[in-house]
């Protein structure tokens, strides 16, 4: 047995929960936006499945400040990405910072984890209509 074997949260599935102080409107945006149906329901919560992988988008009296990246998509070609987006109406976020800088939409970040095999990533940021920063990445080969 190792380590990971004996760990619950390890073993376990992660995802990721947006809160949405307008659950209707945000239905919209992520269907209009982003092209995303809820694979399910319950009253104050919507379940989406991309990838394998589930996030919900729940009713909430909080905000988020929109200051992070809350979560990401990780995807084979950004341009097609933003392309597509762009074409639905999805804003993307100009970034200039010290060490990063986005040209056209797109973000060069140097350096990636060792386990992905890459030497950096493209990347471009969004906010739905909830305020959460969405992300989304292309690891550089």
């Amino acid at each position: 047995m190792t380590a990971d074997d004996s760990n619950v949260l390890a073993r376990g599935r992660v995802a990721t929960r947006l809160p949405a102080q307008d659950l209707d409107r945000a239905r919209r945006f992520y269907s209009e936006k982003l092209g995303l149906e809820p694979v399910d329901e319950r009253p104050g919560g919507l379940l989406y499945r991309c990838g394998g992988t589930d996030f919900v988008v729940f009713r909430s009296t909080g905000a988020s400040p929109g200051t992070f990246t809350q979560m990401g998509w990780e995807v084979d070609d950004i341009d097609a990405a933003v392309t597509e987006l762009a074409r639905r109406g999805v804003v993307f976020e100009e970034v200039d910072v010290p060490g990063m800088r986005t040209q056209g939409g797109i973000a060069e970040i140097e350096g990636n984890y060792p386990s992905k095999g890459a030497r950096g990533e493209r990347g471009v940021w969004f906010r739905d209509s909830e305020g959460n920063m969405i992300g989304i990445g292309q690891p550089i080969v």
